[in-house]
């Protein structure tokens, strides 16, 4: 039997050969793919961890980021408050003063100044936090997987985010300021020249609403040069338009420093990239409608107007004077800048262009690509 089989080999070796080369050719191709396939799970559930991970920590900064905004209304409407102080001008109504003409008139533009500004101020403040601690929620991400190449250097330490984020005091000092100055302005413009006498319907408010954004945002012949478009009007406002003091010392400047300045003027672009703008703009938009359906409530019509009209919902069926539309306005920034949990607010916090733009920013910082810019 061992001499038929050895003789059988030797007939044919050739084929023999070839035979255990296929099969251990088979054998070590199918060790190497399992070993692969192996590698290709591991990266694979590796890959899924960390967009976990990531998910989670994105997820636990948008919550910081509500908190952020709902922590800083109060300061935000006490400053307003301050530089548009109506409740004087009301105190002194109330004595019947002889010049209680004048005092009507400068209760008018500062209340329909102070809740304008409040409207700009509050969408301005959610998209800003969304931007500035998405960018830094990025870089902590990457610090926190550990995915610097020296495995010691920080892009994010402690010291880095608190001056980076103590920028926002922009926006609630000079840039607030500036922001009154520019909204005055245009309410003295649309509304200066109007009776206390003169009615106005829903829609007609609304009307000088679009007529007092448009002298806002638009660009004017003298900036039109140089500015892209609203985006550019309103980004000085939330960051001062000359660089950073940082930046203009020539000498002296630590690895903080210069990590604070690099972290600014990502933010200075993204405020003047264009999907910026076109969430702003929303932002603006649901403001300032959710200002109108917070006023609607004074414009019911009665069973006269209802009788006179014919139409229960028409928002032109009722007109109301000059002269109580202020008080109605005057009050809007407790509702607009109320860090309750309120719908004006709500409604901004909720906006899915405000969380797909925030996505976009945190999956831009987080990634280790970001770290070879």
């Amino acid at each position: 039997m061992v001499l038929a089989v050895w003789s059988f080999l030797k007939r044919h070796k050739k084929k023999c050969f070839f035979l255990g080369a296929f099969l251990g050719g088979v054998y070590v191709l199918g060790k190497y793919g399992q070993k692969k396939m192996k590698e290709i799970q591991e990266r694979e559930a590796a890959e899924y961890i960390a967009q976990a991970r990531r998910q989670y920590h994105f997820e636990s900064n948008q919550r910081t980021c509500n908190m952020t905004v709902l922590s800083m209304l109060p300061t935000l409407k006490d400053a307003l408050m301050y530089q548009l102080n109506s409740e004087s001008l009301t105190s002194l109504l109330k004595n019947k003063p002889s010049n209680k003409l004048e005092i009507w008139e400068d209760l008018k533009i500062i209340s329909f100044t102070r809740s304008i500004v409040a409207v700009y101020s509050t969408c301005m403040l959610v998209v800003l936090l969304r931007v500035q601690l998405n960018i830094i929620g990025g870089y902590i991400y990457l610090d926190n997987a550990a995915v610097c190449k020296n495995g010691t250097i920080l892009l994010a330490p402690p010291e880095v985010q608190q001056q980076y984020l103590s920028s926002i005091q922009h926006l609630l000092g000079d840039g607030l300021i500036e922001l009154i100055t520019v909204v005055k302005k245009a309410v003295q413009k649309i509304f200066g020249s109007m009776s206390l006498k003169h009615t106005l319907s829903l829609l007609d408010l609304e009307q000088k609403l679009k007529e007092i954004r448009t002298v806002i945002e638009l660009p004017t012949e003298a900036t039109k040069p140089e500015e892209s478009g609203p985006q550019s009007l309103l980004c000085r406002y939330m960051m001062p338009d000359e660089e950073n003091p940082l930046a203009t010392q020539a000498c002296g400047l630590t690895e903080k420093d210069i990590a604070t300045i690099k972290l600014l003027n990502e933010t200075r672009d993204m405020l003047e990239s264009p999907d910026f703008n076109r969430v702003l703009s929303s932002c603006l938009n649901r403001g300032f409608s959710r200002l109108l359906d917070n006023m609607a409530e004074f414009f019911r019509p009665t069973e006269q107007d209802i009788g006179d009209s014919g139409s229960v919902n028409s928002l032109s069926s009722v007109s109301l004077p000059l002269a109580k539309i202020i008080p109605i306005i005057n009050g809007q920034i407790h509702s607009v800048c109320s860090e309750t949990p309120s719908h004006f607010v709500q409604d901004l916090l909720t906006m899915e262009q405000v969380k797909d733009f925030a996505a976009n920013v945190y999956e831009a910082f987080s990634t280790p690509q970001q770290l070879e810019k």
